[in-house]
């Protein structure tokens, strides 16, 4: 994820060159992000329990996004991970992108669903499931329609790290939020210099573009009606790791879902490409017909 902001954010895209999105989301970007995230998360306990910390960083408090849920993603015929985010809607039920169940090259057999903790392979309430349903006309290649939802064999207890996001209402199914300011969250790389994902969860706030600036920006019909794209002026936006996870707008102090993390372009996070999402309101059918 990455955080660079300028002033004077504008709504005007920086690239004027069409780029591509990566499909291979598990091999190319997950499976890596997980080995990392596993890695640092190992050596900064060991710091811990010698004493040190970590030089520059800070940790988010657990209960800055508690609708906020890491996903540790078992492969069919790989040994390895892959890691994804997703939000809490209610006691038992997510939502995530579906590349994260199913991209291009490799399908999932479970999600752990980590809630309560900024880290992924430590801490929290840990709960396994292989019920997940994917939007019936996601496409692999394209992302289009790439949303997904979690559901929970038991509910979990809501706490103060723990609580479900609020989803559009009112006027707000009819709002394209263009203007509007939202955060993201994830386990996604902070730069395109950092080798992988982050071993805790980071956040960015990021401007709404409307869907023709976007289409700018994308090569084969990438950007459609129901994509939400955000501004990349200044190097921000979502990176490597942070699919499936949440883009977030304040109503009246509650945090309200407008987006899931998609994707990005593939030449890198930082140059100034907007970044995806599923957006939520147009897939309010099929979220409430799993709720």
């Amino acid at each position: 994820m990455r955080a660079l902001l300028l002033l004077g954010l504008g709504l005007l895209a920086s690239a004027s060159a069409f780029v591509e999105v990566n499909s291979d989301y598990h091999k190319d970007i997950g499976i890596p992000a997980a080995a990392k995230i596993k890695e640092n998360e190992e050596r900064l306990m060991a710091e811990t329990a010698r004493g040190g910390r970590v030089v520059g960083g800070a940790i988010a408090p657990v209960n800055a996004h508690p609708y906020f849920a890491g996903l540790l993603i078992s492969l069919v015929g790989q040994s390895g991970n892959s890691v994804c985010g997703s939000s809490l809607l209610s006691s038992n039920r997510l939502v995530t992108a579906a590349h994260c169940w199913r991209d291009r090259s490799n399908q999932a057999w479970q999600f752990l669903v980590i809630l309560g903790s900024n880290n992924l392979f430590f801490g929290g309430t840990r709960i396994a499931t292989s019920n997940v349903i994917m939007h019936p006309q996601y496409v692999p290649s394209t992302l289009h329609n790439d949303i997904a939802m979690i559901l929970l064999p038991s509910s979990v207890w809501f706490t103060g790290s723990i609580q479900p996001v609020s989803l559009p209402s009112g006027w707000d199914l009819w709002d394209q939020f263009v203007g509007n300011w939202a955060v993201a969250a994830g386990f996604g790389r902070t730069s395109d210099q950092q080798l992988a994902a982050s071993q805790i969860v980071s956040h960015v706030s990021l401007q709404v573009i409307s869907t023709s600036v976007c289409q700018n920006s994308f090569l084969g019909g990438i950007v459609i009606p129901s994509t939400l794209c955000t501004s990349g002026i200044g190097g921000v936006g979502i990176c490597g790791g942070d699919s499936g996870g949440p883009l977030v707008v304040n109503r009246n102090g509650v945090p309200t879902l407008i987006g899931v993390s998609s994707f990005v372009a593939i030449t890198g996070c930082q140059l100034g490409y907007p970044s995806g999402f599923a957006r939520v309101t147009s897939f309010m059918s099929f979220i409430q017909q799993y709720m």
